[in-house]
């Protein structure tokens, strides 16, 4: 069976019933049920239900042969895998927000709060710019206002929580959406089968 690492939650699902109108159905995904697993012998495939930061670590331990992650997570964890298409769906942005107002004191240490740490020293990197970073797991918008830090780098889908809390983004850097993504032994060993979901989620793209 083909191992395929679905997110949980809304993501995973709308994956999923692109997934099922192009044959891939499994009985009982939909079920009330606290399972994590579903097999569909017929359609040769198994659903592993994950939490969305995980699914990376799937693919590349070859727990799971593909996955759906967003683009977010790959670049901070530097996984190991396959990006093979672009789902379009899941869509945001990574960017910067600082305060309302905010003026940047190009001779002073940028403080940065993120939970995409990894993403933040690559962008800041390319502008030469010294920072000191902040990890935060939520609520980032709150590191700011409280003067924790000067700006955050986070992902932004309609800016309403910035808006909120009177915060405005100064840059964006990289467009976000949900990847099909494989292990690299299992595209290699079950490439007919990988080849052909690719092809048909492609043609599912709008």
């Amino acid at each position: 069976m083909l191992n395929i690492a679905l997110p949980k939650g809304r993501l995973g699902d709308k994956v999923y019933d692109m997934l099922a109108s192009i044959g891939y159905d499994c009985p009982g995904y939909y079920e009330q049920n606290r399972k994590l697993v579903f097999e569909s012998p017929e359609k040769n495939v198994r659903y592993l239900l994950v939490k969305p930061s995980d699914v990376a670590i799937y693919v590349e331990h070859h727990a799971a042969d593909v996955g759906i992650v967003g683009k977010d997570i790959l670049m901070e964890n530097k996984s190991d895998v396959y990006e093979l298409l672009d789902l379009n769906i899941g869509k945001c942005r990574m960017a910067v927000a600082a305060p309302e107002g905010y003026v940047e004191d190009p001779d002073r240490t940028l403080r940065v709060a993120t939970k995409y740490v990894n993403v933040a020293k690559d962008f800041y990197a390319k502008k030469n710019r010294d920072i000191q970073i902040i990890k935060l797991n939520g609520s980032i918008e709150l590191a700011p206002i409280l003067g924790l830090t000067d700006v955050i780098v986070d992902i932004v889908e309609t800016g309403s929580t910035l808006r909120e809390n009177n915060l405005k983004v100064i840059e964006e850097f990289q467009d976000i959406s949900a990847r099909f993504i494989a292990n690299k032994t299992s595209f290699k060993f079950e490439n007919e089968m990988i080849s052909k979901m690719l092809k048909e989620l492609g043609e599912q793209i709008k």
